[in-house]
Formats: C-alpha cells, structure tokens, sequence
C-alpha cells in the first residue's frame, strides 16, 4: 500500500477509537491484486472493503480524474462524512487526486494534513505549506489527504489478518461509473494502484 494511504487509514482507525468515526470504507481500483491492499486495510481495522474492478489493458489509461469520479460516486452512494486519502501516488509524485475528488463532489478540502480535529460539524486540520503551518476549518462533508507528519501506522494484528483473507468484497464492475478510459500519454504504470478511505462519522 502507498505509504501516504497507510496514513489515512491509520487517521481513521484512530477515528473510530476515539468515538467520532461509526464505520470506515476502503476502497481500491484496478484488477484483482488491488484486493490486496484492501485486504491491509482491512487488517489494520477498516470495517468494510470496496472494489471496483478495472480490467488491466484499461488500468494502464486510468487518470486522477477517473479515479475522483469514481471515488465520487461511492461517497455519495454510503453517504460518508469524511473521505481520507493519501497526498499523492509514490511511482510519479501526482498529488491530484483529493482536490479532484473535492471538486466532483464540491466539498471542502485540507490537503497535506499534519493534524486533523473533529467537531460536531466540522473538522480543524492543520497542514504543511511552504514555510511553515497553516490550522484552516472545514464544514463536514469534506475531503482530507494525509502528509506524512499526520500519524505513525499500526502493524496489523494477526486475528485481523486472518478476519482479511477470507473477507468478501463489495465488487463494483467499472461500467457501472460509464466511465471512458481514453489511452494517451499519460498512463499510469500496471503496478499502481488507486485507494482511500473514508468514514462515516456520528
């Protein structure tokens, strides 16, 4: 799993112990090995696992913007709170897809969060900038990208990784999001793979 959406799961967990979070979601896209990191989420105490399924010749078109639309979607179909992801994919350092997301669901956004505050109806992150730190609030629903500053992950608990390998997936066919994979020249490479989280929050 990339190390910034380890992160994001890690917040929600945390989330969810302390209370304020009642169910989170972990969601991958791709072919069937993107079960796997599911399954590590599921592992470090994520409720429930979503994936939708993109053939492989159409995984290597997959762009951000596919991935927000989707990502879209299935937070308005489980009517989520907060949507967590990590800042950017780790094969070429994109960091587009948690504002794309905002922008398709028009929801606030705090991007690269190092501290993350919930309220009844609202969230305080505080993120990294240029320089220094910046403490904004947001109105719940928003969406989060997680820094690396935010959290330490957990290591899985073997219980938990025995509940993961025989978890049944919610499976989503692709076609369901009538999304049209357009090949161009700028692919993604066969290995990534898009996740996040989310959590619906009491």
């Amino acid at each position: 799993m990339n190390p910034f959406d380890e992160i994001a799961v890690e917040e929600a967990v945390r989330m969810k112990e302390k209370k304020i979070a009642s169910e989170i979601i972990a969601v991958s896209c791709g072919p069937a090995q993107a079960q796997d990191v599911i399954r590590t989420a599921l592992a470090m105490g994520v409720d429930k696992g979503i994936h939708v399924d993109i053939p492989a010749k159409e995984f290597e078109t997959l762009q951000p913007l596919h991935v927000s639309k989707m990502l879209a979607k299935i937070a308005q179909d489980e009517k989520v709170d907060i949507v967590i992801l990590g800042k950017q994919a780790i094969d070429d350092d994109c960091n587009q897809t948690a504002q794309m997301t905002a922008a398709v669901l028009d929801w606030p956004q705090a991007t690269n969060a190092s501290k993350i505050e919930k309220g009844d109806k609202d969230v305080t992150v505080t993120r990294e900038i240029d320089g220094g730190l910046e403490v904004i609030k947001c109105k719940l629903p928003v969406v989060i990208s997680a820094d690396l500053r935010l959290n330490e992950p957990r290591y899985a608990t073997l219980p938990n990784i025995m509940v993961s390998i025989v978890y049944i997936f919610t499976y989503i066919l692709r076609k369901k999001y009538n999304l049209a994979l357009i090949a161009n020249h700028l692919c993604v490479s066969k290995a990534r793979l898009g996740f996040f989280c989310c959590t619906k929050c009491h």
